[in-house]
This record gives structure tokens, sequence and C-alpha cells, in this order.
């Protein structure tokens, strides 16, 4: 072995040996950050905490369970709402990408990606709640679901360029209409993709507070009326960690873990969903 073989071996081992130390660093802080939520919040976690109202300044105890149901019902709206309209603004992307439209809507959808949630919460609050006249879930829905799109398309419309052209031609060939031949060939092929965009897209939303503050707006009770103000956990955290009362900030660590929690297992869903099915040909 020359040495020039020899200190290219040695230039490698150092490159890999900086890499994995610098990912390490990387690391450190988000298990910190987990580790001090978890040290604070898990005192707070029991079946009286999660099933229970809020209960008044200077009482005791009290849940979250108005914030958990009020979380997932956004979320809930929220996928109803962009979904759909993502996974099918991500199929027109994928079909047009020579055409103009596709590159105006292109554009269009990075834009979005790119303006501010509490901007998103400002504009869903002069189109849905100034003309209903109050907050609602609704709109807290709407805006949530202007966040989401952006992440649905691009998961979509990247998945979808890696299917090989001749899938699709080799189902034309055999006479199956256009509609049936994204319905049933091209989307199942790309559904991995697609599921981890919705995933990712939902684990964002779930943290989201700026664009609620502006629309649902919070709730101390229990409310299922779309019309209606709605809690969440993002703006619970937020108005009892800001408070002076010490039991409130037990409960919005306590909050702070169950967000966490649910966050991690849809980030955690979406590698798995990733890794095992993944796109190949």
């Amino acid at each position: 072995m020359n040495n020039g073989i020899k200190l290219r071996i040695i230039k490698n081992s150092i490159f890999k040996i900086l890499v994995i130390l610098v990912s390490f660093i990387l690391v450190i802080p988000l298990f910190l950050i987990f580790f001090y939520i978890f040290k604070m919040g898990i005192s707070s976690i029991n079946i009286d905490f999660l099933i229970n109202l809020p209960k008044p300044v200077g009482e005791t105890g009290g849940g979250v369970s108005n914030a958990i149901i009020g979380t997932f019902m956004l979320i809930i709206l929220s996928s109803i709402v962009s979904v759909p309209l993502g996974i099918a603004a991500g199929v027109f992307l994928s079909e047009n990408r020579s055409s103009k439209l596709a590159g105006i809507t292109s554009s269009c959808i990075e834009i979005i990606q790119g303006v501010p949630s509490i901007v998103i919460g400002i504009i869903a609050y002069v189109w849905v709640v100034k003309p209903m006249g109050s907050f609602t879930a609704l709109s807290g829905s709407i805006a949530l679901a202007i966040i989401m799109l952006p992440v649905i398309v691009k998961s979509t419309e990247e998945t979808l360029i890696l299917i090989p052209h001749s899938l699709k031609e080799a189902a034309l060939s055999l006479g199956v209409p256009y509609y049936k031949v994204i319905i049933r060939v091209i989307l199942p092929s790309g559904l991995s993709g697609i599921l981890t965009g919705i995933l990712l897209s939902l684990a964002r939303i779930s943290g989201e507070t700026a664009p609620l503050l502006f629309t649902a707006f919070g709730n101390p009770f229990m409310n299922l009326n779309l019309l209606k103000p709605v809690n969440s956990l993002p703006l619970l955290i937020f108005n009892y960690a800001a408070s002076p009362y010490p039991e409130w900030h037990s409960i919005a660590w306590g909050a702070s873990f169950v967000l966490i929690a649910l966050v991690l297992v849809l980030n955690l869903t979406a590698k798995g969903i990733a890794r095992k099915w993944k796109v190949q040909f």
C-alpha cells in the first residue's frame, strides 16, 4: 500500500469521525429539550389530567380534555380540506410539468410555504372570522389547512415524478381511461410518499399556535360545535405558560408533554411508512 492510498484512508476516516461528531452535537439539544419536557411534564400526566376539564384559578387539579379534543377536531377538519386539494394539485403538477399553469401553481405553492404562520392566521381572520362575526373552530381549521397544503402538494408531486412513465403507458395501452389510470395505478404506486407527506403536515400543524390566536381563539369549556371557539394544546400551553399561577404552569408542562408525544408519534410513523413502503422500480 503506497503513501497516497494511506493518506486517502486517513482523510476518509477523519471525515467520517467529523460527520459523526457533528451529528451527535446537533442531536444533543433535541434530547435535552425532550428530557426537560419529560421531567417537568410527566408528574402532571394521569387519567384525570387527560379526561377532566380545566378548573378555575385557585383550585387544584384539572385537565386538558377540551384541548385534546379541540386539537383532534382541528386536525381532522384541516385534513378534510387540505388532503384532497393537496393530492389533486400534486397529481396536476406531476402530470403537467411543462405547462405554464403548472409553473405558476408551483411558484404559488412555494410562496405559501414560505409565508409565516401568523400571517396565514391574519388572512384567515380577514377571510372567515370577520364575515362570520366570531371566532370558530372552522376558521382555525382553514388556517391550518393552508399551512398543510404545500407539504402535501410537494410530497405528492415529488413521489409521483419517481414513478416510471412506462407504467402509465402500459395501463393506457390496455384501454384504461386516463382518470382510472391515475386513481388505480399512479396514486397507489406512490401511496407511501403521499402518506408520509400527509403525516408530516399533520405533525407541523399540531404545534401551531399563532394562526389559532386569530381564528379558534380558545375555549375553557368542552366544545364540539364547529361554529364556536375551540381550545387546542398549543393555545392552552401559550395561555397557561404566560399566566402567573403555578398550578397553570404545571398543566402547561403536562400539555407540552402530550403535544410532544403526539408530534413524535406522527414523525416516527411517517419515517416508518417511508422506509417500509418506499417507491422502488
